[in-house]
């Protein structure tokens, strides 16, 4: 394996700036992204220690059904003793999801290595999975390529319930033929039989989305340690009924200078990522297994869409004694995280960083600091096939990212194209114009009317000349296909759905490829996150 670091053009405008040096987004976050500010945030952390004890212990609970590594019970040991932590997380997706879930955890375990060492402490990578989360659609699919084609493989299993997702029960049956679709999709090599045998290995152990996105996460990263928590997990709710209670007793507060912060963001020209209100909860409420959120009318917590109506004192009761019947949002989960974690940073994409900028003022409220926001890292992987094609035809990464590869194809096209035989064709379409003109004006001279059986008839020769020359210029392309291909491979493999190839894709395909190896040599490459996009050349 090879990596290389190139300067790639960011089009998030939030993420662009961040990492610009005095522009108006700094003035939302609490610390800039350098050495000082790590310094200064674990200087922070020192003075607001906590009993880090029974966190450590909800974290080994939860793992261990997972198996525990010797790395990740030094962690936790560390974590035991006041360790902070960097932590990220995502929702529980299919086969781990997009490759950034994979990204943002070697993000969160790098960041830690290198701020032990710059920082001559243990600081423990942490992956907080969003197992509260109820969007399925979000994370029931994964793309591959079949053919030429992008594909969407998807689960089967729908459901119109607002479950979430550490709830949700999977149907195995249905799940592994949704894996052998998948697998078959990236085609024979010597390491599918035993990739498919992991994967159903690992869901025969599994009952929820949750269940299996942590099998394989903890299988992925287990050597370096990574710790897993659901936020929807039931031990860790508990341990959460006193940070709930002051999220709902300062909820106006928090709605309010949320959506004032909003404003700002709006005005400094980055748009309005959360749209907000002043009536917002910022809290689900679980009834009957399905999750509805919470906004605040005439003094009462409700959904009226669900006939949920609390009042205050109901909720701050339920967040006493049914702690898992509540569940955070994009405004309250960093809060919780930051109550719960020792955190040093945060490891987010683009859109976290947008959402991040509206909530400084937020941690406020509670007495909290906003940590140091960490972007991951963004990272393209360039199998030895699609390298020897950039080759060929002199392109880089970021000429596919710029549409090179599809002008090439189309001037290819264009260039190959049976110029004579269309203008063959053409002549034949004009002399049948103007022999039907001849036939309509004899006609007519012979009051012999019979205009729409001539224009009818007229259509109809047309139409077997556009078909002959479709079929020309198919056989054209079918003759040149295996070039064609090759344009199209090097769109599909890094540019697909016009987005990065992280944003589609999940690891599992590499896997197939290149085995379980795959992982190991990704993890020994040196990574720093700043502003620049990894390419690994396998």
């Amino acid at each position: 394996m090879k990596l290389e670091s190139i300067q790639a053009p960011i089009k998030n405008h939030v993420l662009a700036d961040y990492w610009a040096p005095n522009t108006a987004i700094h003035g939302f976050f609490e610390y800039d992204y350098n050495d000082r500010a790590f310094e200064k945030r674990a200087a922070y952390l020192e003075q607001h220690t906590r009993d880090q004890k029974e966190l450590t212990a909800i974290i080994r609970q939860f793992m261990e059904p997972l198996g525990l590594s010797n790395k990740a019970n030094e962690h936790l040991k560390q974590l035991e003793q006041g360790a902070l932590v960097i932590v990220g997380g995502q929702q529980a997706g299919i086969l781990t999801g997009p490759l950034y879930s994979v990204h943002k955890a070697i993000s969160v375990i790098a960041l830690a290595k290198e701020q032990s060492e710059k920082l001559q402490q243990p600081i423990v990578p942490v992956f907080w999975i969003a197992g509260e989360d109820h969007d399925l659609d979000e994370i029931n699919h994964t793309y591959t390529v079949r053919g030429e084609a992008l594909k969407k493989r998807a689960y089967s299993e729908r459901s119109k319930r607002k479950t979430m997702a550490s709830a949700t029960a999977l149907n195995k049956e249905a799940m592994t033929q949704l894996i052998n679709s998948i697998v078959k999709d990236y085609g024979e090599t010597a390491f599918t039989e035993g990739l498919i045998q992991q994967l159903v290995d690992a869901l025969n152990v599994s009952e929820t989305f949750t269940d299996f996105f942590a099998q394989l996460m903890n299988r992925l990263f287990k050597d370096e340690g990574l710790l897993l928590m659901d936020a929807a997990d039931l031990q860790l709710r508990q341990y959460e009924s006193n940070s709930f209670a002051r999220i709902i007793q300062h909820s106006e507060e928090i709605a309010r200078v949320v959506t004032q912060k909003e404003e700002e963001l709006a005005h400094a020209g980055y748009g309005k990522p959360i749209l907000a209100t002043n009536e917002a909860a910022n809290l689900f409420y679980v009834k009957d297994g399905e999750r509805h959120l919470l906004e605040r009318k005439n003094k009462l917590f409700v959904n009226l869409a669900a006939n949920i109506k609390l009042s205050r004192e109901e909720l701050l009761e339920i967040a006493e004694k049914q702690p898992e019947r509540l569940s955070n949002n994009v405004v309250t989960r960093p809060l919780m995280q930051e109550m719960t974690l020792p955190v040093l940073a945060f490891v987010g994409g683009p859109g976290e960083l947008a959402y991040w900028a509206t909530l400084k003022n937020a941690f406020a409220v509670l007495d909290l600091q906003m940590p140091i926001f960490a972007p991951r890292l963004h990272i393209t992987i360039v199998t030895r096939h699609v390298e020897q094609l950039l080759r060929e035809y002199q392109l880089s990464v970021a000429d596919v990212w710029d549409g090179k590869a599809l002008q090439l194809k189309e001037r290819f096209i264009a260039d190959v194209q049976d110029y004579e035989a269309k203008r063959q064709i053409q002549t034949m379409q004009q002399m049948i114009t103007e022999k039907y003109k001849e036939l309509t004006s004899y006609l007519e001279e012979q009051h012999l009317y019979l205009d729409k059986i001539l224009i009818k008839n007229q259509e109809h020769h047309l139409k077997q000349f556009d078909y002959l020359q479709q079929k020309i210029e198919q056989m054209v392309l079918n003759k040149h296909e295996t070039t064609i291909r090759k344009f199209t491979t090097l769109q599909n493999e890094l540019y697909p759905n016009d987005g990065f190839q992280e944003r589609a894709y999940n690891p599992y395909q590499y896997f197939n490829e290149f085995g379980p190896m795959f992982m190991r040599e990704m993890l020994k490459q040196q990574y720093s996150i700043g502003k620049h996009h990894y390419i690994l050349y396998l």
